[in-house]
């Protein structure tokens, strides 16, 4: 096997050139195809709405194109190493490998189902989130989107694999730390969840482990069940590999970008609603798909959980709102509680009974109460305990259903956006993270075998953490899948790669959550 190093980085992968006149033409049409369909949606949600000052209207400019730019420089770093494996073992050239996978990420966040993206928006801190629209809402949507993009061009630069998960994770705790650090003193501010972060951090850093370990036992298993020699070879010259091998890397490719897209790019799509939400709630505040004819479901529902949490109820509070924002805020479950939890569950029956459909309500003043019942009714169901019976539990998880229907849901422009910002990304900035991939964790070429493992464990990851909502780094369990088949293949590893990607990996949440903080403190003074 031929050594790379950076005096045959050049040589050894000559297929490594510009994507040429067609990738320009398929950047420039993907950009005004996309551009146009989103342009034209925004403007349709629009129509018909009360005149909106020119103020929101920047924000709103500004915070969508920022918002798009995070998931383009995303697809710089983590949809680039989906294509590392079929660029250095020749099974597709740059240009055809980096639109096949722009392609295969447009699909993946289509089909994605929005779990991951509202498990980010979960971590912000609750009074935040109620006041996306206000002051305090633009500090944190704009704190979190530069320090991620910041952070993340600065990393791409350096051609070191950085996840851009880990970074908005990070973004978001330096948010809620510095939202309690600025709070007026006696009052009672919303911070991190560190329960929830807690999970999602656990997974960020499990990620390499699985990736590097998973990958390193799936090419030796491979190599003792497989008879073909040829999989565990390096490349020879510019042929591509036979065709069997050269299918399977290129299945393996698509599933890792398809995986991606529907993970990675919900995380904008969350930040997205978030803004939509709050510049314009009375056309993004609920779920238009929910029609008039849906309306005696749901009230059904509301009633149903109404004399459920009647039951249990010792007093009504004076400002049931309040109550329930505190138990949101605090996870402390008092006497007052379920009553305010009731209380807010029938004004909303109510304003529905007298409109007639979500349509006719005030959208933004309901999807704030929809969103605190059901954050209360998601802490209620793991803190009930013996307090709720079984079919107690299953009707306020149906109502629990009903209020994410209504407010946890992503509109078909905002998920074609981020689509192609995510597949344009990779087109332009692919070259850094790909190089740094191919050559430069290991000593030697990298091997077909190789890179069907780490792409194969790559895939089944990052599909698992999608279907239970948690977000996952395609950065940190490829890059390590790739370094774990190096080991098991006795390839040997560049140890002052793996030092700087290590380094990048431990220093990503610290400096987010320093330049989030820093941002949200300077915006809180701004706006």
């Amino acid at each position: 096997m031929a050594h790379i190093d950076a005096t045959h980085a050049t040589t050894a992968v000559p297929s490594l050139a510009p994507a040429g006149r067609l990738g320009t033409w398929v950047f420039l049409t993907l950009l005004g195809v996309g551009l146009g369909y989103v342009a034209l949606n925004l403007a349709s949600d629009v129509r018909g709405l009360d005149a909106l000052s020119a103020l929101p209207l920047v924000l709103l400019g500004a915070a969508l194109l920022i918002a798009l730019g995070f998931e383009f420089v995303n697809g710089f770093h983590d949809t680039a190493n989906a294509v590392a494996t079929v660029i250095y073992t020749h099974s597709l050239p740059p240009a055809g490998a980096v639109v096949w996978s722009g392609l295969c990420n447009f699909a993946g966040v289509l089909f994605s189902t929005g779990a991951v993206a509202y498990g980010i928006v979960s971590l912000l801190p609750v009074e935040l989130i109620l006041q996306v629209g206000a002051g305090a809402g633009f500090a944190m949507v704009f704190a979190l989107l530069i320090a991620a993009v910041l952070w993340n061009l600065g990393t791409w630069y350096l051609g070191l694999p950085s996840s851009s998960s880990h970074t908005l994770i990070g973004s978001i705790i330096g948010v809620g730390l510095m939202n309690q650090l600025m709070a007026t003193p006696g009052t009672s501010a919303s911070g991190v969840d560190w329960g929830q972060a807690s999970k999602v951090i656990q997974t960020l850093l499990i990620s390499p482990v699985v990736g590097f370990a998973c990958s390193a036992l799936l090419l030796l298993a491979m190599r003792g069940l497989i008879k073909d020699k040829a999989l565990f070879k390096a490349p020879a010259g510019r042929r591509p590999p036979p065709a069997w091998i050269r299918g399977l890397l290129v299945l393996t490719c698509s599933g890792v970008s398809f995986a991606h897209g529907s993970n990675d790019g919900q995380k904008g799509m969350g930040l997205i609603m978030l803004i939509l939400i709050g510049t314009m709630p009375a056309a993004y505040g609920l779920n238009r798909a929910i029609t008039a004819a849906d309306t005696p479901a749901y009230i059904a529902t509301f009633d149903r959980a109404g004399d459920v949490l009647a039951r249990h109820v010792d007093r009504m509070p004076a400002d049931p709102r309040a109550v329930v924002e505190n138990y949101v805020r605090t996870g402390t479950l008092t006497s007052a509680t379920l009553g305010g939890l009731h209380e807010l569950t029938a004004s909303i029956a109510d304003q529905l009974r007298f409109s007639g459909a979500l349509s006719g309500v005030v959208q933004g003043s309901m999807r704030n109460d929809m969103y605190l019942s059901a954050e209360a009714l998601r802490r209620l169901q793991k803190q009930g305990g013996t307090m709720l019976s079984d079919d107690e539990r299953q009707v306020l998880k149906e109502l629990l259903g009903r209020y994410d229907h209504a407010t946890r849901f992503i509109p078909t422009w905002v998920k074609v956006g981020v689509a192609i910002a995510l597949g344009l990304g990779t087109m332009v900035g692919w070259k850094r993270i790909v190089v740094t991939v191919g050559e430069k964790i290991g000593k030697e070429h990298l091997t077909y075998g190789q890179g069907a493992s780490a792409e194969l464990v790559a895939m089944a990851t990052i599909g698992a953490a999608d279907a239970f909502g948690l977000p996952v780094s395609t950065t940190h369990v490829l890059s390590s899948g790739v370094a774990g088949t190096m080991a098991a293949n006795g390839s040997g590893l560049q140890w002052s790669t793996v030092r700087n990607m290590a380094m990048a990996w431990v220093l990503t949440l610290p400096a987010s959550i320093a330049l989030a903080g820093g941002l949200f403190w300077l915006f809180r003074h701004l706006f």
